[in-house]
């Protein structure tokens, strides 16, 4: 009796683990998947500056982030790390005085659960146009670091790496990229724009109306040429007396 009327308890029982261990697993899903460095904007064009912001919410295994170590790929030709408050900047310099390396030190520990990022303003080169760009981060904690380097090969999702690196696509070559942040090209804009304004200045003198005479400096000077002329008269009439 008590064996029959058990049973669908145990079912139940069992029913009801089997949904909790499911929704433990929907749930840690999501949280696994968040627990990266995430980049954005995470498509950017070639041969033109672009502000990468580079985000986490998590520690190491629960221990505060202390610091950021971020690796420049090499379809990175330019990289100027930002200023930003709570954090000191250090930058490891490649032979083209470019970083290959930028290290973020908080000035306090960021706890787990906190929100932070970091940004690099980047400009990737002309022939990285339609591949993609990985930026390997260390996250270092008060205890441990996390090593977010890995790569998804092609055809493997990246949701399924531990620690994947932070991505960025990198696009067709920006409108504008050709002819400028060349000293060349900007002395060549310089005396272009000095000698079309030199143009346009003596084009506005030749074209400017000449100025009309002032009506009371010619009254002026009629009287005084009226006046010499007299003077004259009367000088030449007292010599001819004396003669």
């Amino acid at each position: 009796m008590n064996s029959t009327t058990t049973r669908p308890a145990r079912r139940l029982a069992l029913l009801a683990g089997g949904g909790v261990a499911g929704l433990a697993l929907a749930v840690a899903a999501p949280l696994a998947a968040s627990a990266h460095v995430h980049v954005s904007p995470e498509t950017a064009p070639a041969g033109a500056s672009q502000t990468l912001a580079f985000t986490f919410s998590h520690g190491c295994d629960g221990s505060p982030t202390s610091a950021v170590v971020i690796d420049i790929p090499d379809a990175v030709a330019a990289t100027t790390p930002v200023a930003q408050g709570g954090w000191t900047i250090a930058r490891e310099l490649g032979e083209d005085e470019q970083p290959t390396r930028v290290t973020f030190t908080s000035d306090t520990p960021i706890e787990s659960g906190v929100q932070a990022s970091v940004e690099l303003v980047v400009t990737f080169s002309e022939g990285a146009a339609g591949t993609t760009a990985a930026f390997p981060v260390t996250q270092e904690c008060v205890e441990g670091e996390t090593a977010w380097v890995e790569v998804a090969a092609d055809g493997e999702d990246p949701e399924s790496l531990e620690a994947p690196a932070p991505v960025v696509a990198v696009g067709e070559v920006a409108a504008d990229a050709h002819g400028h942040g060349s000293s060349a090209g900007a002395a060549d804009d310089g005396a272009h724009d000095a000698a079309s304004d030199a143009a346009a200045d003596a084009h506005d003198d030749a074209a400017a109306p000449a100025p009309t005479a002032d009506p009371v400096a010619r009254w002026l000077a009629g009287g005084a040429l009226a006046v010499a002329v007299a003077t004259l008269v009367v000088v030449l009439a007292r010599l001819r007396r004396k003669a």
